[in-house]
This record gives C-alpha cells, sequence and structure tokens, in this order.
C-alpha cells in the first residue's frame, strides 16, 4: 500500500473509531450516577496524564526534529494552545455540569457545537501527524482517545440534565464527535498545499490546553488525601502508560 492510502487508512480508521467513542456515554443508561462520579474522576486524572505525556514525549520530540527553527513550532504550540482556550472562551465549552437550571438548555447546544469544532480541529491535526509518520500518528490518537472518554461521559451528562432523552443525547454526542473524520477528511485533501510538520505542534498544544487547563483544575481542591492520592497515582498512570507505548514503538 502506497504511503498516502497507507495514511488515509489510518485516517479513516480513527475518524470512524474517534466517533464511536461518543457513545460511550450510552453507559449512563446502566449504571447508578453515584458509582459513575466515583469512576468518572479517575478517568480524568488517567486522561490529564496521557495528554501531556502524548504532548511532551512524543509529539514535541517529534516536531523538534522535523524543523530547524525550534522558535518555529513553539509559535505553533501557543497557537494550539490560544486556539482551544478562545473556544472555551467564546463558546463556553466545559467538561463540568452547571447546575444552573436558566443555563440549561443554552448549555447543551453550546457544548455539541463547542464539541464538534473540537473534534473538527483535532481530526484535522491528528490526521497531519497519519501523514508525516504513522506510528506517531497512533501515539496522538490513542492520547486523544484517552480523553475522550471522560469527556463524552461528561458531555452526555450534561446534555440529559439539560433535559434532553438518553436516546437524542447520545445520538447527537455521536454526530458532533463525527466531525473528527471531516478534519482528517480535510487535512488529507490539503496535504499538498499545506506544511503538515507544524500540525504537530498544534496539536501538542492542544493537548496541553485540554490536560493542564481543563481536565487537572477537576481533580484539585479536595480535602481528602485519599483521594488527592488516587487522582494523583491515575494521572502517573496515564504519563506511565505514554511512556510505556513510546519505548515499545520505539
Amino acid at each position: 500500500m502506497q504511503p498516502n492510502l497507507q495514511a488515509l487508512f489510518w485516517i479513516v480508521l480513527g475518524g470512524i473509531t474517534m466517533s464511536t467513542l461518543a457513545l460511550v456515554g450510552g453507559i449512563m443508561m446502566f449504571v447508578k450516577e453515584e458509582t459513575l462520579q466515583k469512576l468518572l474522576a479517575p478517568f480524568v486524572a488517567l486522561s490529564a496524564g496521557s495528554l501531556l505525556g502524548g504532548a511532551f514525549l512524543f509529539m514535541l520530540p517529534a516536531a523538534l526534529k522535523t524543523q530547524s527553527q525550534p522558535l518555529e513550532i513553539f509559535l505553533w504550540l501557543l497557537a494550539g494552545f490560544t486556539t482551544f482556550f478562545a473556544l472555551e472562551q467564546f463558546l463556553h465549552w466545559h467538561h463540568g455540569h452547571k447546575k444552573n437550571a436558566k443555563c440549561r438548555k443554552p448549555l447543551t447546544y453550546l457544548i455539541l457545537i463547542g464539541d464538534a469544532l473540537h473534534n473538527f480541529l483535532g481530526g484535522f491535526a491528528i490526521a497531519g501527524v497519519f501523514l508525516l509518520d504513522i506510528r506517531l500518528g497512533i501515539m496522538t490518537w490513542l492520547a486523544a482517545a484517552a480523553h475522550e472518554i471522560p469527556q463524552e461521559i461528561g458531555d452526555f451528562s450534561v446534555l440529559v440534565y439539560g433535559g434532553w432523552t438518553k436516546k437524542k443525547a447520545l445520538l447527537y454526542n455521536f454526530i458532533s464527535a463525527s466531525t473528527f473524520l471531516f478534519g482528517g477528511i480535510l487535512a488529507y485533501g490539503l496535504s499538498h498545499q499545506l506544511d503538515l510538520t507544524l500540525l504537530i505542534p498544534f496539536a501538542a498544544g492542544n493537548f496541553i490546553y485540554i490536560g493542564a487547563s481543563d481536565l487537572i483544575p477537576e481533580l484539585k481542591n479536595h480535602t481528602d488525601w485519599k483521594t488527592n492520592l488516587i487522582y494523583f497515582l491515575c494521572f502517573l498512570g496515564g504519563l506511565c502508560l505514554i511512556f510505556s507505548i513510546k519505548l515499545l514503538l520505539d
């Protein structure tokens, strides 16, 4: 199989699989709310470690090998970080639960719009990584997937809390996640017109923002040291998981 066709195969497979992960919110139909809340925070800690590990252990080292000007790498890193900060500021995209009844309905639509844009940009950036290096693309996809599981459960919870039926929430969550595939296909189509090497630090900036700004704050401010220790160990587990995969792929 030619390299470009092989990359396209992985882009499509990764996009379909990432979209399917949106259905993980369906476990809410079978799991008690109390049990789910106990599992969700450790998953968040694990995904935070995976995202930061993917950015610092895989993506940035790979980006620095492709460019002779490190400043350009870090400018694109900041661009990726800033883009997702702007998404959160202007679209009010949150992983947490809003308890204010007045903002329930508008919040649900904002979550879907923000999630769709997030997935589109993520698919675009990760597809660029696949086109450069299949192994690096797989690693980047795995780190992103680790983040998607707690996010999709959280988004599903907010949609249901905002008055949506569980079936409708699951369907629209899947539709918003499918933009990941569209972003990947667009990146493939534009691959001859773009310097795809710069999408690696852009995606790394995305990962760093989500891990450090969205996920880690969810785990802070607990007075119970046992709970803090569990979250910290899960975070380390995410880092170790990514490091282990790096050693395996290398």
